[in-house]
């Protein structure tokens, strides 16, 4: 008798211009192995080269984000890759991930998962949402990004009080420190998700991804090489710009008005 074929590890569907990535490994809690960290790339890969897609959204099955590397396939010797052992997340604006990404939270963002989080742009947490290095238990380090994006987003301090600790971060004080961008009740992170990305989605795309481009390019420069930066590239935008001014002058959007954009 045949075997029958395994289930996909991960998941990936469309709403509308939005694509949900999602790990699918619900009995382990989304901790992720060599196969589903490759199948995580193709999936990213796959939804940045379609110019349907607007926006990305990480997530993962049965109410649980992602419980970091599969320790039972770290101890049995699997060959997880020597960079971005998680999968995606040394992707970066300009190498792979051109199209903002966010997560939805439910349950354990923990370790490597935490790190996939902080890929993100964006992350929305439910009420059921924890964050937290749970890997310093272990003597796993934090190589998929956690040292160098945990920082940026909550400051240097909050970030050692995680890195250093290993404690969990509930959804209410990962909001107060920015970890968190959004709320939403259990079960619905998913759905508060899509929901964003769909508002991205509507705006003027050159302008918003050349924005975004240059808020990531300007950690890596001094404050007078942004700006010049900044300029220089923004510059790509201004037949867009023009075109969103006469629809302004044209009575469009007008008292901050967003929905005739």
């Amino acid at each position: 008798m045949a075997t029958a074929p395994a289930a996909p590890t991960v998941e990936a569907e469309r709403h509308g211009p939005v694509a949900v990535i999602a790990i699918a490994r619900p009995e382990v809690r989304n901790a992720v192995d060599p196969a589903t960290a490759a199948a995580l790339l193709a999936a990213f890969a796959a939804a940045e080269a379609d110019p349907e897609v607007k926006a990305l959204v990480l997530t993962g099955r049965g109410g649980q984000f992602c419980a970091g590397a599969d320790l039972k396939a770290v101890a049995g010797g699997a060959p997880f890759a020597r960079e971005a052992p998680m999968g995606p997340s040394w992707l970066v604006p300009g190498r792979g991930l051109d199209k903002p990404l966010i997560a939805a939270v439910e349950g354990n963002a923990v370790a490597g998962g935490l790190e996939l989080a902080l890929l993100a742009d964006m992350r929305v947490a439910s009420d059921t949402a924890v964050f937290g290095v749970y890997c310093r238990r272990w003597g796993v380090p934090l190589i998929d990004g956690g040292t160098v994006r945990l920082p940026r987003v909550i400051g240097q301090g909050r970030a050692m009080d995680m890195i250093l600790t290993g404690r969990a971060v509930d959804a209410d004080e990962a909001y107060a420190w920015g970890l968190a961008n959004r709320r939403a009740p259990a079960g619905q992170a998913l759905d508060a998700a899509i929901a964003l990305g769909q508002e991205i989605a509507r705006f003027p795309q050159l302008c918003l991804q050349l924005d975004r481009r240059s808020a990531f390019d300007g950690w890596s420069r001094d404050l007078h090489d942004a700006l010049v930066e900044e300029g220089r590239t923004g510059r790509a935008a201004l037949a867009e710009a023009a075109a969103g001014a006469a629809r302004f002058r044209d009575g469009a959007g007008r008292g901050g008005d967003f929905g005739s954009i």
